[in-house]
């Protein structure tokens, strides 16, 4: 397993970027907590749905994201907030799907990343789907997909793994490996070794990277990425890491894992060792840490205000927005709202 940075903060190997870029890397980590956090307290108070946190993933979402172009596609599911942000969509829209605004699940002109999705699996399909049309158009764009380690038991996941091998689509396949699948820890799910040797199987290269270290996560994507622009096919990566918190807002992980292993897993905090190496090279200081978190609530706060700020959608609206020109039937429901 590739691991760079150590969880003291120490380098291993030589890094692939300059302690500047490892520095807005940790300030977009920070920006993810803060809105994680932010969503977690919204849920308790009933200003959203349920809620499904990310809170120590961050490395491997923020990691990924960084490899990619602007133009580069990705399909992500309901814990990759972070993965979809730094890729480009907006935390207001990402806060409005979550108060169940559908509006919150249209990116902006211009961001090619898909809106989070629920079913567990299914998007991996979409991603090769978009992947095979790029290289058919003879475009070096590449669709990255990330999913849990449950998603590996699914169907989706085989017909996703095979076609993109088969057709040699350029998909980066990213599962975070966060220790459980809802309640069932990845021992009970599979008889593999490990989730990334389940690549062999389908013909294509497999890496095992450390997920709470963002330089090795940023290294094997982004070697990933190099290998699918030039026409190399798909590689499957497993990000091995850890959530600290519930599976979503109505789990609780008490019933299921010892809270010293939730303890022992904090103790390689994909934050702090950044910060720990950011410090020994004298770029980090508690005053800037202060100024670095003030920063990140304001962002995250003027998102909320702007989700729910969003005016209430009319019951035309929703029907109008069906299809491009209503059918009869939609017509006489629009009709009867407005005669």
């Amino acid at each position: 397993m590739l691991t760079l940075i150590s969880p003291d903060g120490t380098v291993r190997d030589r890094l692939s970027m300059t302690l500047d870029e490892t520095r807005q890397l940790y300030v977009d980590m920070v920006e993810a907590r803060t809105y994680d956090h932010k969503c977690m307290a919204m849920q308790r108070q009933g200003r959203l749905a349920t809620y499904a946190p990310f809170e120590g993933q961050e490395a491997a979402q923020i990691g990924a994201a960084a490899a990619l172009r602007p133009d580069d596609w990705v399909a992500a599911t309901y814990r990759d907030a972070a993965l979809m942000w730094r890729a480009g969509y907006p935390w207001a829209l990402l806060i409005a799907g979550r108060t169940g605004d559908e509006r919150g699940g249209q990116a902006p002109e211009g961001v090619n990343v898909l809106p989070p999705s629920i079913t567990v699996g299914g998007h991996m399909i979409h991603a090769v789907g978009l992947a095979w049309a790029e290289a058919l158009n003879g475009s070096d764009r590449v669709a990255l997909t990330s999913f849990g380690d449950g998603a590996t038991s699914e169907g989706d996941f085989h017909e996703a793994m095979n076609f993109a091998a088969v057709y040699r689509t350029p998909t980066i396949f990213l599962c975070q490996n966060n220790g459980f699948a809802i309640s069932y820890p990845r021992e009970e799910q599979t008889r593999s070794e490990s989730i990334a040797m389940k690549a062999d199987a389908y013909g294509m290269p497999g890496v095992m990277v450390d997920g709470n270290d963002v330089a090795a996560v940023l290294t094997v994507v982004g070697e990933a990425v190099a290998r699918a622009r030039s026409g190399g096919g798909p590689t499957f990566i497993e990000a091995v890491t850890y959530r600290l918190g519930p599976h979503t807002t109505s789990d609780d992980p008490a019933r299921y894992r010892d809270e010293d292993e939730a303890g022992e897993w904090r103790d390689r905090d994909p934050l702090e060792r950044v910060r720990a190496l950011l410090e020994r090279a004298g770029r980090w200081t508690p005053q800037w840490q202060a100024e670095l978190e003030a920063r990140s609530s304001q962002v995250v706060e003027a998102a909320v205000a702007e989700a729910e700020a969003l005016p209430q959608p009319t019951a035309e609206e929703m029907l109008s927005r069906m299809y491009a020109e209503p059918t009869s039937a939609l017509q006489a429901q629009i009709d009867e709202i407005d005669p």
